[in-house]
């Protein structure tokens, strides 16, 4: 049966309907979107500037903070400008690069996460190989396999959403495109994509979910051979990834691990997820690590003493 699709657009209801709210939700969002791109902005430079910032977690967190500049880019901006109109729009294309942009970055953040797991096992449980096996190569092949992995997942949930007639309804009970609403709106049988949508989202996060929390128990456990300094390093160390992973997979494990289904507290949720875990891992990672926060220091001194010069 060949495809017909009849939109062109689809109409956003965004977040709230009050206009009071939705004002409210431009000042406050605004300021989250800048707070965000510039700290993780800031981590970037940091790191790729300083020379004392060379040890594969910071190569790792260099991209993890670039992941989370670009992942709420994705739908923010249109959020906020949303708010200033009474009916809000996007076109179909629109919003397909929405939905691309939006897993693609988001499920690179997953996938580096766990690249970042990795390290700190070898860090701790293999110390005297981890300059052997986490060398620059490596390093390079398992953040590039991370921005692979996440087009592959991103593409597949694209090109089955894509690929689905749109007929009749297009009001999004959203505030940007995501798979669930958009297969709730298809005018055809989406049970099997639902599957697919589940394996693929659902099962990402879960499994990423489970290898992580595996390998930081193993990781505490071999704790117990460290000396007092190198277990308080190393928790400390842990503990943000920890929070980060909470941050990061729990959202999307409650969005994505159910049948093709939409409820109210959806957006709530996604925009959680959204927003908290890249405003936040510039604060995880720099306030509870002095070694970037020396290096931003320096960095900092010498650009204001090169501007008095």
């Amino acid at each position: 049966m060949e495809k017909q699709n009849n939109v062109t657009e689809f109409v956003l209801f965004g977040l709230f309907e009050s206009r009071e709210m939705q004002y409210a939700c431009f000042v406050v969002f605004s300021i989250i979107h800048v707070l965000t791109v510039f700290g993780n902005l800031l981590v970037v430079i940091t790191i790729n500037a300083s020379k004392t910032l060379t040890a594969p977690m910071y190569f790792f967190l260099s991209h993890l903070s670039f992941a989370d500049m670009c992942y709420p880019s994705a739908t923010t901006p249109k959020m906020i400008a949303d708010t200033f109109v009474e009916r809000k729009t996007i076109s179909f294309n629109g919003c397909m690069t929405q939905l691309f942009s939006a897993h693609f970055f988001g499920g690179t953040e997953i996938f580096l996460l766990t690249a970042m797991a990795y390290d700190r096992y070898v860090a701790i449980c293999r110390p005297l190989h981890y300059t052997t096996i986490m060398d620059r190569q490596k390093c390079g092949l398992l953040a590039g396999a991370s921005w692979v992995a996440g087009f592959l997942h991103s593409i597949l949930q694209t090109l089955l959403t894509v690929q689905l007639p749109f007929c009749g309804p297009n009001e999004i009970d959203n505030f940007f495109c995501d798979v669930h609403p958009l297969l709730k709106l298809a005018c055809a049988d989406t049970y099997m994509v639902g599957l697919i949508v589940v394996a693929n989202s659902g099962m990402i996060s879960l499994v990423s979910f489970i290898i992580l929390i595996i390998s930081y128990i193993v990781i505490l456990l071999n704790l117990r051979s460290q000396s007092s300094e190198g277990r308080r390093k190393a928790l400390s160390t842990c503990a943000s990834h920890i929070i980060t992973v909470l941050l990061v997979l729990v959202p999307p494990m409650f969005m994505y691990i159910r049948p093709s289904t939409t409820l109210a507290v959806d957006k709530l949720v996604i925009l959680f997820n959204i927003v908290m875990p890249p405003l936040l891992n510039p604060l995880i990672y720099t306030l509870r690590n002095n070694e970037v926060k020396n290096a931003m220091r320096k960095l900092w001194t010498i650009k204001k003493t090169s501007e008095k010069k």
